[in-house]
């Protein structure tokens, strides 16, 4: 029985990606919850002579948002990788032709690892000095990539890609992700240099992996 149900059981590759992006969406959404508004306290704090008080104010307000910049550069670099990671996921299932049990627990392993980057981005964007943060966040990029590659590679052996897709293609899904991988690993190991170089890297990287179609520069790769 338990054989029968194995068969019919996860085919269904629309509620797979309506799934999908029910948990980017969430993900992307919690984010932006680090982004809090700075303490207004301190700002009133700042305001005991009318005279001069606007000045001060709008100081400890610039001060306070500058203490906010490690949490803007992570939230931006982290909504970068899971519009890749969500544009890859699509793109994969577009070439599906159908799915099975196995395919929708590889990809729950790939939405869980997207549940993982709000706190891999809160933990860098409160330590975005120390390297452990960075590598943490970086464990979770090479998470997301292994289970999208792994998931490719079983629809493969089981037959579930679409028979007009082409070997380019093919090869072009695995090519990218390899690729892409390998720069976040370069990337990460820059830590050793200066964490905010490796975070420039990787920043490098999304854009390219972005804009590349528009240049040309994909296609090469």
């Amino acid at each position: 029985m338990s054989t029968v149900y194995n068969r019919i059981a996860g085919q269904s590759l629309e509620r797979l990606a309506a799934l999908s992006d029910g948990i980017f969406a969430v993900a992307m959404t919690l984010l932006v919850l680090d982004l809090r508004v700075p303490v207004i306290e301190a700002i009133h704090i700042a305001q005991p002579l009318w005279v001069s008080g606007a000045t001060q104010s709008e100081q400890v307000l610039w001060d306070a948002l500058a203490k906010l910049a490690p949490s803007f550069i992570t939230y931006f670099m982290t909504f970068l990788t899971l519009g890749i990671f969500w544009v890859g996921q699509q793109t994969q299932l577009s070439l599906f032709a159908r799915s099975d049990r196995n395919l929708s627990w590889i990809h729950l392993a790939f939405l869980l690892a997207v549940t993982l980057t709000p706190f891999s981005t809160a933990l860098l964007a409160a330590f975005i000095t120390y390297r452990i943060a960075l590598v943490t966040y970086w464990l979770n990029i090479v998470l997301l990539g292994a289970v999208l590659i792994g998931s490719w590679k079983y629809a493969e052996r089981a037959g579930l890609v679409k028979d007009e897709i082409t070997v380019e293609t093919r090869s072009a899904v695995v090519r990218r992700i390899v690729i892409a991988q390998s720069l976040y690993a370069f990337g990460a190991l820059l830590c050793v240099v200066n964490t905010y170089v490796s975070i420039a890297v990787i920043v490098l990287v999304q854009l390219n992996f972005i804009i590349a179609p528009r240049i040309g520069l994909l296609y090469r790769l």
